[in-house]
């Protein structure tokens, strides 16, 4: 009799376990005006080329994580586990097909040329059947899958096992480039961010991207409970496979990864302001007086400032962060008569953890009425 109510506990603690997996984390990144930020993640491998996981999984990781999105790009010319898991280069999206239909999570059916340097790894989405891509010389296999239709992104620029020395724009990828077969780059892949990447892409007009290149169980190489995997923040006009291709072919995607936002600033700053709410008490600021202005961030980003320029008529803190889900407070000082005759007043501050380059960040300009 103790064994069965032993038994029973067990079974009741584990459909618990399970059932506690199997909710889904809500991410908090705004939408912008017009548009819906979608976070994906287009670079992940399975069983069948050189990952330890079967594709189902890849989907369930993706909607307990709350992803919208996700790729599945498989090696076409790397498959290590072929003796053992015999299909063609659809296999592992077909598997994982209906029960991404069932998660509603968008599944993009992709591969990855994996090739040396030049031109090295590149992901091609969107692609329609990833065995034509099987050819000797990876110009013919990059065109294949232009030819489909492919959206292809240049993975991991700077892999050390690739590029040991400098992380180099070759000739090979100006070719792609001028002929319409290449459109992206990881700006940081796995655990590896490329600043050279960033300029590549405002210079050459490429979109942006941070993956995971994940090939164990998402949980061995991400705290995805309390934090979350490298991801794209994509801008889409419709939560569809084809608002997400047309947003990548347009370029409206962020990088974020760790707490770290990468890409262009016309998206940056939309996304910056979209993520608070600003309370500041009605009233003339005066000389020598000073305002508490609250600051609610509902993102999942810590946003970190720095002070660019002073304030005209008043004082504001040289540094600030606006820590995810809770509210800050900007104090503000007058340090002139001037300022009661404003009617708005301005602070101007650089967001530390949002970059436009490799070298620059976001400029930001808060407006508060002075009335």
């Amino acid at each position: 009799m103790r064994i069965k109510i032993s038994l029973f506990l067990v079974t009741l603690i584990l459909v618990s376990f399970s059932g506690f997996s199997q909710s889904r984390k809500i991410i908090h990144i705004p939408d912008i005006q017009g548009f819906r930020t979608l976070k994906c993640d287009f670079h992940m491998h399975t069983v069948f080329s050189d990952g330890t996981v079967w594709p189902t999984v890849r989907i369930e990781e993706a909607w307990q994580e709350g992803l919208d999105a996700i790729s599945i790009t498989d090696h076409i010319e790397y498959q290590p586990h072929s003796k053992d898991v015999v299909a063609d280069h659809n296999r592992s999206f077909e598997i994982a097909e209906p029960l991404a239909n069932n998660r509603n999570i968008i599944l993009v059916k992709g591969a990855e040329i994996t090739r040396s340097m030049p031109p090295g790894h590149l992901n091609a989405l969107f692609i329609r059947n990833a065995n034509l891509l099987e050819r000797v010389d990876v110009f013919d296999a990059i065109k294949e899958a232009r030819d489909q239709g492919a959206f292809l992104l240049w993975n991991h620029p700077g892999w050390r096992a690739q590029q040991p020395e400098n992380t180099l724009w070759w000739d090979e990828h100006t070719r792609l480039l001028q002929s319409d077969m290449l459109h992206g780059i990881e700006v940081f892949n796995y655990d590896e961010y490329y600043p050279e990447a960033i300029d590549w892409a405002r210079e050459k007009k490429l979109t942006v991207f941070a993956n995971t290149d994940v090939h164990e169980p998402i949980a061995m190489n991400y705290d995805v409970v309390s934090g979350h995997r490298p991801m794209t923040l994509v801008f889409a006009r419709s939560r569809t496979e084809g608002g997400i291709r047309e947003a990548l072919f347009s370029r409206r995607t962020l990088a974020w990864f760790n707490n770290t936002l990468v890409g262009r600033a016309n998206l940056l700053e939309p996304l910056f302001f979209a993520s608070l709410k600003v309370v500041n008490p009605a009233g003339k600021l005066r000389n020598e007086e000073s305002r508490r202005i609250e600051i609610e961030n509902i993102s999942d980003v810590d946003y970190e400032l720095e002070l660019v320029q002073p304030g005209v008529g008043f004082d504001a803190p040289e540094k600030l962060i606006l820590k995810a889900h809770r509210i800050t407070p900007l104090e503000i000082t007058g340090n002139s008569d001037q300022v009661a005759e404003m009617n708005e007043l301005k602070a101007f501050y650089k967001v530390k953890n949002m970059m436009v380059s490799s070298t620059d960040n976001l400029v930001v300009t808060f407006v508060f009425a002075n009335n």
